[in-house]
C-alpha cells in the first residue's frame, strides 16, 4: 500500500480522491456562503487579482481546474467573447453541477467537465489560460496534475495557483487559533459539517510553502515561476509561464 496524506492523516493513495470527493458532497450547498464567512469575503478580492494577473482576452482558450462554483470561470467567460471559450472542470460532480447552474442562471453557458486534474482530458497545446483555485492542495499526486497543466498550455500560455499557504510568522498562532477552533465550529452552525472544515484546516498545513511549490512547478517543465503573497500569507498566487 502505498500512503498519502489526507489531513494529517496517513490514507492509502487510492482512497484520497474519494476521500476528498465526499469532503466537497458535504459543502456544496453552502460552499459559497461559507467562503464569504471564513474569509471575511477576502476570497472574493484573492480571485479579482487572480482574474487580473490571468490576463485574459478576447478569443482565448481557458481551462479552469478545480473550479468549484465557478467564481473565475464567470469572470473569464466575460473576457473571452464569442470567439473564446472556457472550460469549467472539477472531479467533483457536486461542486461541478452547482458552479454550472451558478453559470447558467446567470446566462452565461460554457462547457463543463467531470474529470481528474492528473488525467486531463485534453489535446496538447490546447489553451491559453489554466487556472486552480484552492484545489491543488487536495490533488494527490501534485506533480502530476502540474505536468498535465503544463502539458495542455499553449508556448507562452500561462499557469495561475491560488491557494492557501504559509501565513508570516508573526500571525501564525492568531491563524493557528482561528482555523483549529472557530473553523470547525463556524462549519459545523452553517453547514452541519466540522469535519470537512477541520480537514481544510489540516490539508492547508500539508501544502508546499511557497518557495517549494515554485520549486515543484519548475521542476514540472515551466520555465518561469513567480509568486504573489495575498493578506500576509495566508494565501499565494503562483503564476508558471510555459516557455
Amino acid at each position: 500500500m502505498t500512503s498519502t496524506h489526507f489531513g494529517f492523516e496517513s490514507v492509502d493513495e487510492a482512497d484520497k480522491a474519494r476521500r476528498v470527493r465526499g469532503v466537497f458532497d458535504s459543502v456544496a450547498p453552502k460552499y459559497d456562503l461559507m467562503n464569504d464567512l471564513m474569509s471575511a469575503g477576502l476570497h472574493r478580492a484573492w480571485k479579482a487579482y487572480t482574474v487580473l494577473v490571468a490576463d485574459v482576452r478576447a478569443g482565448h482558450q481557458v481551462l479552469d481546474i478545480a473550479g468549484g462554483t465557478g467564481d473565475l470561470s464567470k469572470a473569464f467567460a466575460r473576457q473571452v467573447g464569442p470567439a473564446g471559450r472556457v472550460v469549467l472542470s472539477d472531479i467533483n460532480e457536486a461542486m461541478l453541477r452547482v458552479g454550472r447552474d451558478r453559470l447558467t442562471n446567470g446566462g452565461q453557458l460554457i462547457d463543463a467537465v467531470v474529470c481528474d486534474a492528473e488525467k486531463l482530458p485534453f489535446d496538447d497545446a490546447r489553451f491559453d489560460r489554466v487556472t486552480v483555485a484552492f484545489g491543488l492542495r487536495n490533488m494527490t499526486h501534485k506533480n502530476l496534475a502540474l505536468t498535465e497543466m503544463y502539458r495542455v498550455l499553449k508556448p507562452g500560455g500561462k499557469l495561475l495557483v491560488l491557494e492557501f499557504s504559509r501565513v508570516t510568522k508573526p500571525l501564525e498562532k492568531a491563524y493557528d487559533w482561528y482555523s483549529f477552533k472557530v473553523l470547525p465550529r463556524l462549519g459545523q452552525m452553517v453547514a452541519g459539517d466540522a469535519s470537512s472544515y477541520r480537514y481544510l484546516a489540516e490539508s492547508i498545513r500539508m501544502h508546499p510553502s511557497q518557495d517549494d511549490l515554485k520549486t515543484l512547478m519548475q521542476s514540472c517543465g515551466f520555465g518561469h515561476v513567480d509568486y504573489h503573497n495575498l493578506t500576509g500569507g495566508m494565501v499565494a498566487l503562483h503564476v508558471g509561464i510555459k516557455c
